[in-house]
């Protein structure tokens, strides 16, 4: 058989994924970590909460929680908690939302034990709850984790012949293709029928060790055997494997014993469960349904003392460590035939109304995610595109080469420099402060066309508020088109961005009024006309803006604009600019030359006579330029291109238009260059932050009061080797600046402030340079990425 047809057969017999779900609006979130190994095809392996909101008692069960998943961790693979919080299912859980279902005091969050029949009402109900192994099951199968790690399966009740009392766990076997690990079956169940039971269901039963022997939760043997034994991960995960390439929905139950030193005390724990069993007779409680497990082990936690506790923890400290070594052996296996595997992208990662466009095809095509006006101060204006890419295989010596083609990968994902630019804004701020809505709403066109569709469907997915997407319907989506090299440069492509060139602009200057944001961020795609309508509003409304100028040949297209509107505010046009050093220079350039004249403008003779630059400000530089750009990798050489290549001086005398400037030096880091007006100064702590060359600081005052700050920031150390995609580092760096700027609207006015931003703006540059997508996921994890500064929102 063709490997297409492998392909054609596959997506026949996938059973539903979780891209699938969000695209009806599913409510479920998950954690950035996550969603990155998903995408990335790297180990993951889920946990129940159950044991955490019913098993364990608190603070115990939070210590165990952390305990597991930094087990896992050390397996290289990335622990997944499932749960359901405040109606929402979380793939993967922030540690405030582990503190939540841990401390079960507060009646308001209790949590309820959530199987497959109470998945659906917790939802509507918003209520929170603990996933049983069979919700868990569930939800791992959906998110495409292939391994579970829990304490003890739930079975055939004892007797369960009469009662009929059978745990959903066991049929969920039957319809998630997931590895179970656990500590065989609880110790309070039928063992013997319920080995019957998985044999009558199909679902393969394999101990975890040397001999068949099954366990008994709390001890290493039962008196029954399994069907099968593992000794390793490797066999473990071919198991799983060829139930993937069978195209089989089972799962699979390994059996992992407790460890031996436990096995003394569990025999002592194990008479206890058999009293417990027969005072749940005496009282009836067996006839309780799900009320019967909680309670028996309660009972058992009283007839022990800490005993069970003890071992039940190390039980599941036990089977995590085991199915995060099989977990990051089924990734190697998957690895092989990857593009097989179905692909999770994007994830909500905020709560937003949902209402379907009346242009998709079907209503259960579309994640649109509705705004409130009382939640955005920062508008994004520019691009939204469906970025194809092209790439030599890895090892190939084929050469990109004119009128030929090679083997490679060929991919797409979402791109245009406004969206990436609104997904990373989005995604820091989510980490900036998870608690509080979105403050970002993407103002872009889409076409009538499938790549429209793609746009808003994967856009609302991501969390971003999709009603500033708006339909041109005779009018082509934009789409570029990139040629990488086997290393991920750039080497050629083609961009169809008409639709975003031939706006009409009365549409975005409606969303500007209607929202009355604090900042706007302009992408240079747009027209020099549609720019300068935006330019002239804001400033007339007092809106601060962040202009990205893209690419060189596009980065001077806000010049008519600011011609426009010099010397209409007490200050310059443009609020914030992040020009690479090329693009810096071009820009330069064209003021120096162009008929608009910009530098014989009276506001910028006496902008630049204000600043009262002299001998000591251009002595700091020299001395500036003379350090090393990398305090760690000599070989990038000093800074001295500040002066020889006249980069200081043209970012001082472009100061009069753009009022801070932050230039993109590659590995070379980042150039602040930025002036404060005598009133912004005084109230800021620049008034009285001296010059520190050592620091890589120069601060100047002039006689009227007004200050300017040259500051040099160095790279972070990327290895070459992690280098995944450079398509958006530049647009995850703009996105976290524009997410600082909208929680802190002072975070440029200090040098505290303002070197946590940079550091955090760098952060996200590294992860998308390491992330195969534009904008990494990993953005929205406040563990990875969050400044060491309590972030004001004004």
């Amino acid at each position: 058989m063709s490997r297409l047809s492998v392909r054609r057969l596959s997506s026949q017999v996938r059973r539903p994924d979780l891209a699938t779900a969000l695209r009806r609006n599913a409510p479920v979130d998950v954690h950035p970590e996550v969603e990155d190994a998903l995408a990335t095809h790297k180990p993951v392996v889920a946990l129940e909460s159950t044991i955490i909101t019913h098993g364990m008692p608190y603070p115990t069960s939070l210590k165990m929680a952390r305990s597991v998943e930094n087990i896992v961790r050390s397996t290289g693979s990335v622990p997944a908690t499932i749960a359901i919080i405040q109606g929402r299912v979380k793939i993967g859980l922030h540690t405030h939302e582990l503190e939540r279902l841990a401390d079960q005091s507060s009646a308001s969050t209790a949590a309820v034990k959530v199987s497959r029949r109470d998945v659906a009402p917790v939802l509507a109900m918003k209520k929170d709850g603990g996933t049983t192994c069979s919700s868990t099951l569930i939800f791992a199968a959906l998110a495409g984790i292939k391994v579970f790690a829990t304490g003890g399966l739930g079975g055939v009740h004892r007797r369960g012949e009469s009662t009929m009392d059978v745990s959903a766990d066991l049929h969920e076997l039957t319809r998630c293709p997931v590895g179970l690990v656990s500590a065989g079956v609880k110790s309070i169940l039928d063992i013997g029928r319920t080995l019957e039971y998985l044999e009558t269901l199909g679902v393969p039963v394999l101990t975890y060790g040397p001999t068949k022997d099954f366990p008994a939760f709390y001890t290493r043997t039962s008196g029954f055997q399994s069907p099968w034994n593992v000794e390793d991960p490797q066999t473990a995960a071919q198991i799983l494997h060829n139930h993937w390439q069978l195209g089989m929905s089972n799962g699979a139950l390994f059996a992992a014993p407790i460890p031996e030193k436990y096995e003394a005390a569990g025999l002592e724990v194990q008479k206890a469960v058999e009293i417990a069993v027969r005072e749940c007779e005496e009282l009836g409680m067996h006839t309780r349904g799900k009320e019967v497990t909680p309670w028996l082990l309660k009972r058992v936690g009283e007839l022990t003392g800490t005993q069970s506790l003890t071992n039940n923890v190390a039980l599941v400290k036990n089977t995590a460590l085991i199915g995060g070594r099989i977990a990051s052996e089924y990734a190697k296996l998957s690895q092989d035939l990857g593009d097989l595997q179905p692909v999770y992208h994007h994830t909500v990662q905020s709560p937003a109304s949902a209402q379907a466009s009346q242009f998709l095809s079907s209503p259960t095509d579309a994640v649109l995610n509705e705004a409130k006006s009382d939640n955005v101060n920062v508008l994004v204006f520019g691009s939204s595109a469906v970025d194809i890419t092209s790439r030599p295989a890895p090892g190939s010596d084929a050469e990109i080469s004119a009128k030929s083609t090679c083997p490679g990968l060929v991919s797409t994902s979402l791109g245009g420099v406004g969206r990436n630019i609104a997904e990373a804004a989005h995604r820091v701020s989510n980490a900036l402060a998870p608690s509080k809505p979105s403050p970002i709403l993407l103002v872009s066109p889409v076409g009538d066309d499938a790549f429209g569709r793609q746009i808003i469907n994967d856009t609302g997915a991501s969390g971003l508020y999709t009603n500033g997407l708006f339909v041109e319907p005779d009018k082509r989506s934009a789409v570029c088109n990139m040629i990488l090299d086997t290393t991920g440069n750039l080497v050629t492509g083609i961009a169809d961005m008409d639709i975003v060139q031939n706006q009409n602009s009365d549409k975005l200057l409606s969303y500007l009024g209607e929202q009355k944001p604090w900042l706007v961020a302009l992408d240079a795609n747009m027209s020099p006309t549609i720019l300068t309508a935006l330019v002239e509003y804001s400033v007339q409304q007092n809106i601060n803006i962040f202009f990205e100028p893209t690419s060189l040949a596009k980065s001077t297209a806000i010049l008519p604009a600011i011609a426009k509107t010099l010397g209409k505010h007490d200050r310059a046009p443009v609020t914030f600019a992040s020009p690479n050093l090329l693009e810096l220079g071009h820009m330069y350039r064209e003021v120096r030359s162009s008929p608009l004249e910009l530098m014989s403008h009276d506001v910028w003779w006496k902008t630049i006579d204000r600043l009262g630059l002299g001998h000591q400000f251009r002595a700091e530089l020299e001395h500036l330029s003379r350090l090393n750009a990398s305090e760690d990798n000599p070989d990038l050489g000093s800074l001295s291109f500040l002066i020889k290549d006249g980069v200081a001086q043209m970012a001082i005398n472009m100061l009069p238009f753009f009022q801070n400037l932050v230039i993109k030096c590659g590995e070379r880091g980042v150039i602040i260059a930025m002036h404060l007006d005598g009133h912004s100064a005084q109230s800021s702590q620049w008034a009285n932050e001296p010059s520190n060359v050592r620091q890589r600081l120069v601060v100047a005052r002039a006689s009227s009061g007004d200050v300017v700050v040259f500051q040099h920031f160095p790279a972070l150390s990327v290895p070459q080797d992690s280098i995944v995609n450079v398509t958006g580092a530049g647009d995850s760096l703009v996105g976290s600046l524009v997410a600082s700027l909208a929680y802190d609207r002072t975070t440029f006015l200090g040098p505290g402030t303002l070197a946590n931003t940079i550091s955090l703006a760098q952060h996200s540059a590294r992860l998308s340079l390491q992330s195969p997508w534009a904008v990494s996921p990993l953005l929205s994890s406040g563990s990875t990425a969050k400044p060491d500064r309590n972030v004001i929102d004004k």
